[in-house]
């Protein structure tokens, strides 16, 4: 069996920016899970999407190099890219279907811009366990659908960060989200999930989910602007819409590639 992968910078402006990820367009049904895993793993990056077109409509799954996942905003960016850019599937607009329900894509200018269902945000104590895990005390802790999100004093506590992976695989989470007000964006973030073999993920669509309603509510604005501060750094558009979130970012193909298995 023969197939393209497509290895695109999601949340970048240029390649070697933003979170990369694996696209691996399937014809009308599923590998079987245990191949698309072992697909995942080869790739070694933080997501590999597939997608089928059934019934007129286009399904997604995403899986890391250890689990496949309900939600993944980067990974869907790139994928509707390599589905506007290369495969001309679509003009403007894309419809998914997926573990996470309906989500879409659509263009606005040189953004591709994702409308996902938002995250509720409730208020919790920080576990023991993460009291001590980045070396500094977070001020508040939240919970959302499928992480827990710290929220520390300022921008330079979040670039100072010395997470230990270890501590953190303590929390019963997919992921941990840390997260600052900044003066040069509305907010900044890092988001780090062990548990799923991804110690720093470099920018995550899906931890907005829940980022969006916290700072919009916090800051009592709809539109926001932030970024997601790991060493390869991306920027990401937001707007809150109640129940759903829409988050806009820019996407650069680094390599189109053949599978043979």
């Amino acid at each position: 069996m023969n197939l393209t992968v497509y290895q695109v910078d999601a949340f970048a402006e240029k390649i070697f920016e933003g979170n990369p990820a694996a696209v691996i367009p399937l014809q009308n049904e599923w590998l079987s899970d245990d191949t698309m895993q072992k697909l995942a793993l080869e790739n070694n990056l933080s997501e590999t999407a597939f997608f089928i077109k059934k019934d007129n409509c286009f399904h997604i799954r995403w899986f890391t190099p250890e689990a496949e996942v309900d939600l993944c905003g980067h990974a869907t960016l790139a994928t509707s890219h390599v589905m506007f850019e290369h495969l001309k599937l679509a003009a403007d607009g894309i419809c998914f279907h997926s573990r996470s329900g309906k989500l879409s894509v659509k263009k606005e200018g040189d953004l591709l811009v994702l409308n996902f269902p938002a995250s509720e945000v409730e208020a919790k104590y920080v576990p023991t366990g993460l009291k001590t895990a980045f070396g500094i005390h977070p001020q508040e802790c939240f919970k959302g659908r499928e992480d827990l999100m710290l929220v520390f004093k300022n921008e330079n506590e979040i670039a100072n960060l010395e997470p230990d992976f270890t501590q953190m695989l303590e929390a019963t989470s997919r992921g941990i989200i840390c997260t600052a007000p900044s003066e040069k964006y509305d907010f900044v973030s890092r988001f780090f999930a062990p548990s799923v073999g991804i110690n720093e993920d470099p920018v995550t669509g899906s931890a907005h989910t829940m980022l969006i309603p916290y700072w919009a509510d916090k800051l009592n604005k709809s539109t926001l602007y932030a970024r997601q501060i790991s060493k390869r750094g991306g920027k990401l558009h937001c707007k809150h819409l109640g129940d759903r979130v829409e988050i806009g970012g820019k996407a650069v193909t680094y390599l189109v590639g053949n599978i043979n298995i």
